[in-house]
This record gives C-alpha cells, structure tokens and sequence, in this order.
C-alpha cells in the first residue's frame, strides 16, 4: 500500500528514540508529576502555645488549626537552635550550624554589619531540590548573610522577595526610658527600622513598610505559586514575624482578644489560609505538602509584646524546651496521613524528607544531622529520629534520648532564667511525663543518663567544628 504523504524525517527519528527508550528530553534530567510541591511556611519567635490548635485561649488561628485537623500536628518538634541565624542555617542544610560555622559563642546571629554568611560549600535544601528540577523561592527573613554571595539567589533559590536580616536591626531612632525594651507598641514605628527590602538583589524598598510586609509575603507566595503550577515548586516563606518590632496592616489591627501580638500571629494565619486556597483553586492539593513551624521560642522578655511557649520551660535564646521546641503542622491530602504525632522531628529533618519525596540522592560527602520521616507523614510509622541535640552557639548544653533530656550545662537569656551552671552530674528530665522540665530525676536513673553521655561521647568524637562565621564585623 502506498502512502500518500512522506513522513517527516523529524518523526521518523522521535518514532525511533522511543522504539528505543531513548529519551528525547534535553535535560539531563526531568521532573516528575509524583514529585509533591514544597511549602514550608517559618515563623519568627512564635512560641509554643502561641496557636489555638496548640492551646491558646484568644488566639484565633482558624487556617491553621484546619492544617492540623485535616494534616499533621507534631508535640515533639525541634528546631537546630534557640536564635534566628543558626536556626535557618540547620533547616536549609539539614545540619547542625556547628558543623558549618553558622554559630558562635561571640555572636549569636548576623548584623547588618557582619563579613559573612552561609559558606557556599554548604547544599541548600534549594540547591537540592535543583536537581529534581524544582522551581524554587525564598519569600520573607533570611538571614544567612546580607551581601550578594551569601543572598538566596546564590544559595538555589530562583527568586527572592524579603529583608537579608532582622526586622529590629539597622534601628535609626533611640529610646528613652531604659531603651527598646520598654517601649508600648505606639512608640514604635516601622520608620525606625531602616530594614532593606529585597527584590533577588535589588533593594526596592526602604525603609521596608512593615505594616504591611506580612500581607505581602503571602501575596507572593500566591503569585508564585500560581506562575510555576506547571512544574514541582519549593517555596520557603520565612516570616519576620512576630519578632518585635510588632507591626501588622490595618486590616488586622484591633482583631485579636490577645491585642497586637495576637494581631500579628493573626494575620500570619489569614495568610496562611489564603495561600491553602490558591492552592486548592489550582488544582494542586493533591500533590502540595505545607509545613508551617517557627526559627525558636519567644522573646519573653518584651512580656505582652512577645509569646508563649505555654506549659514549656523558657523561650527564646535558651536549650530549655521553651526555647528549640515549636509547633509544627503537615499538611497535604495526597500525602500526609492525618493524625497527632508525639513522635521526634526536627527543622533538620526536612531537607533529608523532602530529598527522598523528590528523588534526590542525599549528600554524602558530609555528614548530615536530618532523618527521613516520610514513613511518619505518609504512613504514621514511629519516626527514625530517637534523639536530640541542644546546642548553644558551639557548646551542646543538652541532649534528649527517647523520653529523657540531661542537661550538662543550663543557662537563661536577655536576663531571665539564670547565669550559666555546669552540673557536675546532668540535670534529667522525662519530657513525655514532665515537658515543664521541674522533677529532677538524676538521682534514680543512673543508668539513662549513662545512655545518654554516650549518645554525647559518639557525637563528639566524630564532631569537626566550622569556621566561626559569624564572629567577624566590618
């Protein structure tokens, strides 16, 4: 039989590719429609007890209360430390900041000032998921570094809309009356922050208008979402708030029963249920996966003005539980497996998790601090995380082993909860029995707190410290 019209020597040539199993694709490699979208959605200073679903009495926190119902809500979730720079630094890298010089005992966090910021060596959770062909962003606080180098944009993130640091820093007005921390809300000003606002590199606004910086954020992420549904996205949306300064839109104000820092977390949840629903408007929840947790506890001393870690000892700047443990929500319909867990996680745990949904090899000419709980979020198994390491700058002060915490050194923060103690014999806690940390139980349990020096011993003995990067300040 003859055939009317020649075929094309173009197909001709795809007909023999696929014959074949050759791809035809020209990169290297592809993206896959299994491949679940990354949203993780960081507060700044939220506390424990800061979330309705969590506890709090006038804190309405209706969109993420719905995460929690219809995902994962964690009891035992920790972040990598107890202050903002090092806390971002372990999340994106999936390990401890001691290991790449993201702590120090001289600084705690980056200024606008400081020489540098996360070494390039370091493979971002962004660069990772590159390799699966993820879309990525960084939207809101990143502080890993102010200069160009040490921007999002050099560290895998296609696209940056956020400040480089801390919404208190670059403060151009001094207070009377013993300073900033005693000031009401109505003498602060955003005006008083000259906080850049970045658009990749491009400073497009500043001072950056932080009444409404909260709302926008969201409105990013929405637009970004909706600009890159084609393909496998990871959006990390870092919040800079409710760090003080306190500051939220019209809109919000006068909302919450809690006064502005329940206006604040308010309008963090409405954001929140905007994004779920652009989400769910593009057809995309199915294959979407939320998470929503906070960089450390809060900042108690700012009293009304800061939150609360609830029944948990402590906030912000301490190993006490108040300080590294947070609330921490899954969500995701096609994926996540509703339910409570009490089981272990960690900040550090998502770049390993989200590596293994993506299909991406973890690295492994480096030692990594993060466990695979996918078993967890997909199927409620026990997760593969047993422990927990508290660090303070480059010293470990503490570390959790199942339901016990020792602590071999204790000390509080911003003038509360005590000078520095090193104990002789580690102070012990069961967390599960007593999250409050009150009942010393050294005394009778020999034995676990054995268990638990070796459980320091191993990790120490194979321990290499980085450079400090975060001593050095221009």
């Amino acid at each position: 039989m003859k055939v009317s019209k020649r075929i094309s020597s173009p197909i001709i040539l795809i007909l023999f590719l696929i014959f074949f199993g050759i791809s035809v694709n020209s990169n290297a490699q592809t993206s896959s429609n299994d491949q679940p979208n990354f949203i993780i959605i960081f507060a700044d200073d939220l506390g424990y007890g800061d979330l309705s679903v969590y506890g709090h009495p006038t804190i309405n926190t209706p969109n993420l209360d719905r995460m929690a119902y219809e995902g994962q809500k964690w009891t035992n979730f920790y972040v990598g430390a107890s202050v903002c720079t090092p806390s971002r630094a372990a999340l994106l890298t999936g390990r401890l900041p001691v290991r790449n010089g993201m702590a120090s005992n001289k600084h705690r966090v980056l200024f606008p000032d400081s020489k540098n910021g996360l070494p390039a060596s370091e493979i971002t959770l962004a660069e990772q998921l590159k390799k699966a062909g993820y879309n990525t962003a960084c939207i809101g606080k990143w502080h890993l570094g102010h200069k160009e180098q040490y921007l999002p944009t050099n560290n895998g993130f296609d696209y940056y809309f956020g400040i480089p640091y801390s919404n208190d820093m670059d403060r151009v007005v001094e207070y009377p009356d013993g300073g900033y921390w005693n000031q009401q809300n109505e003498d602060i000003k955003t005006e008083h922050f000259n906080v850049p606002l970045l658009r990749n590199t491009e400073i497009v606004e500043r001072p950056a208008n932080q009444n409404t910086i909260t709302k926008r954020y969201s409105e990013e992420t929405i637009s970004y979402i909706k600009k890159h549904k084609d393909k496998p996205f990871f959006i990390y949306l870092a919040h800079n708030l409710p760090h003080i300064p306190l500051f939220a839109s019209k809109e919000a104000m006068g909302k919450s029963k809690r006064g502005l820092y329940g206006d604040v977390v308010e309008e963090i949840d409405d954001g929140v249920g905007k994004i779920l629903k652009a989400i769910e408007s593009e057809g995309l929840a199915d294959n979407t996966i939320v998470v929503f947790t906070s960089d450390n506890g809060p900042w108690l001393p700012f009293k009304t003005n800061g939150g609360s870690a609830g029944l948990l000892r402590a906030g912000k700047g301490t190993t006490w539980e108040g300080g590294m443990r947070e609330p921490a929500i899954f969500w995701g319909p096609g994926h996540i497996k509703p339910g409570l867990v009490t089981e272990l996680g960690s900040t550090m745990d998502l770049f390993t998790t989200f590596s293994s949904m993506a299909g991406v090899e973890i690295p492994q000419d480096r030692i990594m601090d993060g466990y695979d709980l996918s078993e967890t979020l997909l199927n409620h198994n026990p997760s593969s995380r047993k422990s927990v390491l508290y660090y303070r700058g480059t010293d470990l002060f503490a570390a959790r082993l199942g339901d016990y915490k020792a602590h071999f050194i204790t000390q509080g923060a911003y003038g509360q909860f005590g000078e520095r103690t090193e104990h002789q014999t580690p102070v012990l806690y069961n967390l599960n029995h007593d999250p409050s940390e009150q009942y010393n139980l050294a005394e009778d349990n020999a034995e676990i707190l054995q268990q638990i020096k070796k459980l320091v011993q191993d990790h120490k003995s194979k321990l290499v410290k980085g450079k400090d990067q975060l001593a050095e300040r221009e």
